[in-house]
């Protein structure tokens, strides 16, 4: 077969990024630009023109068939390959999305779990821990738990005027409460218990530490209250179900 030589404009006077943005390899960009101004041709056309490999060739040939962008005759023993209408990268693209949203659902589930694994934030100072404590009540939980904290977390950080406005806040949103103290505030948490939606219980001052835990919604709080107080607040469902667990065995052996 008499093969037919035919000049191609340059790649680099063409920009074709945006065939590259679309999956095409710079092979295949080549090769499909080649063969929509050569027409039918064979690859050693290709070839001569393109500069490349054979075996890259070949195989972009292949590839852009699978795209459906190249189609190809047999003429005797030879393949007589043919670019088809540019337009008809609509289907490819349509393709290419149709594709996509198959595979999105999957792509957001996998977001959600990164989501989960990594929603912790770190809050510092009085203002920070003002804030943990008022996402934890805008959490829309069903339950407020809480466990830890002793005298001077009650007294001496925060004031006691501070935690009752803060249970007022509480009862003021209908939230239930079960707070596990030590004994060092039992009058603190004998004064609680009377308000409504307030259910406390005691173990003994061993118990009494510089950290406070609670537990509301899809939230948990790990408040250090030292000199300079911080909190994480952590988003996690399976972190807060085995925050849950630990509540659950502290309130049942703590006693009235």
């Amino acid at each position: 077969m008499t093969r037919l030589k035919y000049s191609i404009i340059p790649l680099q006077v063409m920009d074709t990024s945006i065939l590259e943005d679309l999956g095409l390899t710079r092979a295949e960009i080549s090769i499909y630009v080649a063969l929509l101004e050569l027409g039918s041709t064979t690859a050693g056309s290709i070839l001569d023109k393109s500069k490349l490999q054979n075996s890259v060739v070949h195989r972009a040939l292949n590839s852009l068939i699978e795209k459906g962008l190249v189609s190809y005759i047999m003429h005797g023993k030879h393949k007589v390959y043919q670019a088809t209408d540019p337009e008809n990268f609509d289907d490819f693209i349509d393709d290419k999305r149709k594709r996509f949203h198959q595979l999105l659902p999957e792509l957001k589930q996998k977001q959600s779990f990164a989501q989960e694994s990594n929603a912790a934030t770190i809050y510092k100072g009085i203002r920070g821990i003002n804030e943990v404590y008022t996402k934890l009540l805008s959490s829309k939980g069903n339950e407020y738990l809480t466990y830890g904290g002793g005298k001077q977390v009650c007294y001496e950080v925060m004031g006691e005027h501070w935690w009752k406005n803060l249970h007022t806040k509480r009862i003021a949103k209908k939230l239930p409460s079960r707070q596990v103290f030590d004994e060092s505030i039992r009058d603190f948490g004998e004064t609680l218990r009377k308000r409504p939606r307030s259910e406390v219980r005691f173990l003994s001052q061993e118990f009494e530490q510089l950290t406070e835990t609670v537990i509301c919604g899809n939230h948990v709080a790990i408040v250090i209250f030292t000199e300079d107080p911080y909190a994480l607040l952590i988003e996690n469902k399976a972190v807060v179900e085995s925050y849950k667990k630990n509540f659950e065995i502290l309130w049942k052996k703590a006693k009235k």
